[in-house]
């Protein structure tokens, strides 16, 4: 399905932001935030190697997925900007930013899901946060092409 992308700074983040949780016209059945760090214009490049890793990783698996998805990239900035510990979405409450890239899942304007720096770039996580459904409780996951949906809290012995 496709994968509908915005791309958001500091300074026009929250009027993106809004528009990207109130979009009415493409509703994407899943919506993520990616925050990564700012490319450098000559290279394409972003000073930060774990984004330049997980960005690829992450775009494949969600332009597979079956829902249409939304994505907003949000760049953090430069490498001085984002090491201030006062850093807007480090503190902000709604995100607590510790590293980048973090992977999140937004559902009912709130988190329903993250992935940090370190995991953001893990194939099987991504595709768990893709398929967790925080509206049911219910987790689903695919073996060998056979789907199981278990609730939270559950636990499967599969021999």
């Amino acid at each position: 399905m496709p994968l509908e992308i915005l791309d958001a700074t500091l300074s026009d983040f929250d009027r993106v932001f809004e528009g990207f949780q109130g979009a009415k016209t493409s509703q994407p059945a899943l919506k993520f935030l990616l925050f990564l760090a700012d490319k450098d214009p000559s290279t394409k490049l972003s000073w930060c190697p774990d984004c330049n890793v997980a960005e690829p990783v992450i775009y494949k698996k969600l332009e597979a997925s079956s829902s249409n998805v939304g994505l907003l990239r949000a760049y953090v900035g430069d490498r001085p900007t984002w090491r201030n510990p006062s850093h807007p979405w480090r503190v902000d409450p709604r995100f607590k930013l510790k590293g980048v890239p973090t992977l999140i899942r937004w559902e009912k304007d709130a988190i329903a899901g993250r992935l940090e720096d370190y995991e953001a770039h893990v194939e099987a996580k991504i595709n768990e946060l893709c398929n967790r459904c925080c509206e049911c409780n219910t987790q689903t996951f695919l073996l060998n092409n056979v789907a199981f949906t278990l609730e939270k809290g559950s636990v499967a012995k599969l021999f």
